[in-house]
């Protein structure tokens, strides 16, 4: 049994815990903010890229080539882009993500070239002997554009030049501050998946070609597709952390009530025992 000094030091303990927690959420929680607006900013130029691209590939003449990165073949080589946070204390977040990364890799029955984005991610496919070609860390809470062109710009020529021959995503998709949902995108080859009506390609005019804007299009089709997986990465790892420091701060707090009462059962038994020790003394002065 622990004495009086023991549990008030490490009442104090469980007091320094509660302000840091508390700190740590509360930085979370303006981050996720700020990541949150990003995340909302970017969803609607990434659909309406998707959709200029189907309306170009509808445009095409019967039989013109569209893109190298449109290309479909068979799946001998599997190319991943793992993104995940360069910290912990954001509960399952990354181990979420891990998770989903190995089974892709599993069920595709092929061998596969990681790219990772996050050091968490990094260590997990190291650890376990998966082929990582490049890692990419410290992006910091709010990466602009230029920095994913390095990746995105490595990942078209591996895929134009036959070394990879499918390219899948996996990121934490931020549906809303409790849930951050972990998801397997196929982002190569490039498939906008739009069936355009004959009544809705009227109207388009693209100059000089719609080849030649599906050719300079393509590329920055992937780019935005890996980028607003990043921001997506990015406000749920600020939700997941701000959350998880709740919990953590909640947890703590409880432990220290329980640590109060016990204290308080101590005290109240040591005055007690001197209660009675006076009682005592009386009783045996008077006898």
């Amino acid at each position: 049994m622990p004495n009086l000094r023991q549990l008030r030091r490490r009442g104090r303990t469980i007091e320094s815990t509660i302000k840091v927690t508390g700190a740590m959420e509360m930085i979370a929680a303006s981050k996720m903010r700020r990541a949150q607006q990003n995340v909302l900013a970017g969803r609607p130029y990434s659909e309406n890229i998707a959709s200029l691209l189907g309306h170009l590939v509808a445009q095409l003449e019967p039989g013109e080539a569209t893109h190298p990165l449109m290309e479909q073949r068979e799946v001998k080589n599997l190319g991943m882009v793992l993104i995940t946070a360069d910290r912990g204390l954001c509960g399952g977040l990354n181990s979420n993500a891990n998770r989903v990364a190995a089974q892709t890799i599993m069920s595709s029955g092929v061998p596969a070239n990681l790219f990772t984005v996050g050091k968490k991610g990094r260590d997990f496919m190291v650890r376990y002997g998966t082929n990582v070609q490049a890692v990419f860390t410290d992006l910091g809470d709010q990466p602009k554009l230029d920095s994913i062109l390095p990746l995105a710009t490595m990942i078209a020529q591996e895929y134009e030049s036959g070394a990879i021959d499918e390219v899948q995503l996996v990121y934490n998709k931020f549906i809303n501050v409790q849930i951050q949902q972990p998801v397997a995108q196929k982002i190569l080859p490039l498939d906008p998946d739009i069936q355009l009506e004959a009544k809705e390609q009227i109207g388009y005019i693209y100059e000089p070609s719609p080849g030649e804007v599906l050719s300079a299009l393509a590329p920055r089709y992937l780019e935005v597709l890996i980028y607003q997986s990043i921001l997506e990465s990015l406000a749920s790892e600020q939700a997941a952390r701000m959350v998880a420091m709740k919990n953590a701060t909640d947890n703590a707090n409880n432990m220290l009530d329980d640590l109060t009462l016990q204290i308080n059962k101590l005290r109240q038994e040591s005055i007690t025992g001197e209660l009675l020790d006076i009682i005592g003394g009386v009783v045996a002065l008077e006898g």
